[in-house]
């Protein structure tokens, strides 16, 4: 049942106009930064796609629906702090990760030697709707994207591609990327069940040897990319919110990375492994 617009209090203008503000300012910041950052000194072209859906094991996907994820809750909950009616919240908040997350395709598309991939739009909207779908339908979160990161030795091999840093690294290097899909089962059970509603399971999803982002590339180097897909226990960190603003701040930041916990693993060359603590 959708959320009628009645159940909202009033609109609290200062905040919508505080909020208003500092997202234009910040998006017009960004968009000025990474522009001169990351594509002043590329080959610029007429504005074209590229297909890109066969790279990187479609890694670099699950991280466009991750983070657009993640940008329209931010964008529904800020909307909801300044009073925004909920069912408006989540439908306009819910363009957050499309509209932060279009520029980069934009841009892109101008450059020589790839363009604007359809699969990362396809990616963001897919992500931005996921968070849309949940709140309509259970006014909460129940299937949570997460993420974690272990660093490799991939990364030395091109660093200028997969990050000479840690901080490069976890953003560049898609070997020690995992996605994750952490589900609330609890919030799925009845009120009375005994199940802890702390504990969640996670499915999650990766590669290994992606070293070159098409598979010739990687074969001809010597590489054998593959997916590895997981499974895991998880902390559903938003059932210890308390009343401090503070604490409640950082488990809404948190919520978006995977607690390290045991995993089983399959992956074709490897089969099943168990790692007792993974990252």
């Amino acid at each position: 049942m959708l959320l009628s617009d009645t159940t909202a209090t009033e609109v609290n203008r200062s905040k919508l106009y505080l909020l208003g503000g500092g997202f234009t300012a910040g998006y017009t910041t960004m968009l000025v930064g990474l522009n001169k950052a990351w594509y002043a000194e590329q080959e610029r072209t007429d504005f074209h796609f590229f297909n890109d859906n066969r790279q990187w094991k479609q890694v670099d996907k699950a991280g466009h629906f991750w983070a657009a994820f993640h940008q329209s809750r931010a964008g529904i909950d800020l909307l909801r702090w300044a009073g925004v009616p909920d069912k408006k919240a989540i439908l306009y908040g819910g363009l957050t990760g499309i509209v932060l997350q279009t520029p980069i395709e934009i841009f892109d598309g101008y450059q020589s030697d790839y363009g604007a991939s359809v699969g990362d739009i396809v990616a963001n909207t897919v992500g931005s709707a996921a968070i849309v779908a949940q709140e309509l339908a259970w006014q909460e979160v129940r299937i949570m994207p997460k993420y974690s990161f272990h660093t490799t030795r991939y990364s030395d091999v091109r660093p200028n591609v997969l990050g000479s840093t840690f901080s490069e690294q976890a953003l560049k290097d898609y070997n020690g990327q995992t996605y994750w899909l952490s589900l609330n089962l609890g919030d799925f059970l009845k009120e009375e069940s005994k199940y802890p509603k702390w504990l969640s399971i996670a499915i999650g999803y990766g590669a290994e040897e992606v070293v070159y982002n098409s598979p010739s590339g990687n074969r001809s180097a010597g590489f054998d990319a593959h997916r590895q897909f997981y499974l895991s226990p998880d902390l559903n960190l938003m059932h210890f919110k308390g009343k401090s603003k503070v604490w409640n701040t950082a488990l809404y930041l948190l919520s978006m990375i995977k607690v390290p916990a045991p995993a089983l693993e399959y992956n074709r060359k490897s089969g099943l492994r168990l790692h007792s603590l993974y990252f």
